[in-house]
């Protein structure tokens, strides 16, 4: 006897969301098994297993490349990531947008970043390329390559040496950790505060 089971079980069973599986069914995808009077998909739960629709769907999703610096003065080497992203993807003959995004590697709130991660949620996207794992993010690029993995999203990182631009954007990161956790601590107005922040920042190398 077939265990029928709704969107949302499916969708768990897959590791897909539920609007994907009705922009499967809108496509002719994957349809319903049943459809009940009041409109609600019902599917086989036996028939159901994780992936077994990726590699199919693939073909139809786009390939995001990402790009990323720290700060606004950084803006000639984000061209430089975007350019070479950009030649890549075409020379593969991928069809491929590039995401560019300003904003610390501890920012995981940055517009681009977000926008990334929907995409890649929703099951858009079919490949994510970058030119150094820690464009991503300076910690937890693990975890989203783990969902892009749940997802079917190929991940392709060109250069795997370290980030010429590492020490500096690590810097910045210092920084605005110091910043935040010195203003929480002792008040954002407060000698003590402003007297230990700038002896921090003295003692982290920039520019």
């Amino acid at each position: 006897m077939r265990k029928l089971v709704g969107i949302g079980k499916a969708a768990e069973a897959l590791g897909v969301t539920p609007l994907t599986l009705r922009r499967w069914d809108e496509s002719g995808r994957l349809k319903p098994d049943f459809v009940t009077e009041g409109g609600r998909r019902r599917y086989d739960l036996a028939r159901l297993r994780p992936g077994l629709y990726h590699d199919m769907d693939r073909t139809d999703r786009k390939t995001f490349a990402y790009a990323r610096v720290s700060s606004h003065d950084q803006r000639a080497d984000l061209e430089r990531q975007a350019q070479l992203l950009e030649a890549y993807c075409a020379a593969q003959g991928w069809t491929y947008e590039v995401i560019n995004d300003l904003g610390s590697g501890m920012n995981y709130r940055k517009k681009g970043l977000k926008r990334l991660l929907d995409e890649i949620v929703e099951g858009r996207a079919g490949r994510l390329v970058l030119t150094h794992k820690d464009r991503l993010l300076r910690f937890g690029a693990e975890l989203v390559f783990a969902i892009c993995e749940m997802k079917g999203v190929e991940v392709v990182i060109l250069n795997q040496s370290e980030d010429t631009s590492f020490e500096e954007d690590l810097a910045r990161d210092v920084l605005e950790i110091i910043t935040v956790f010195s203003a929480r601590l002792y008040g954002a107005r407060s000698r003590k505060s402003a007297k230990i922040l700038s002896d921090l920042k003295k003692a982290v190398p920039h520019e």
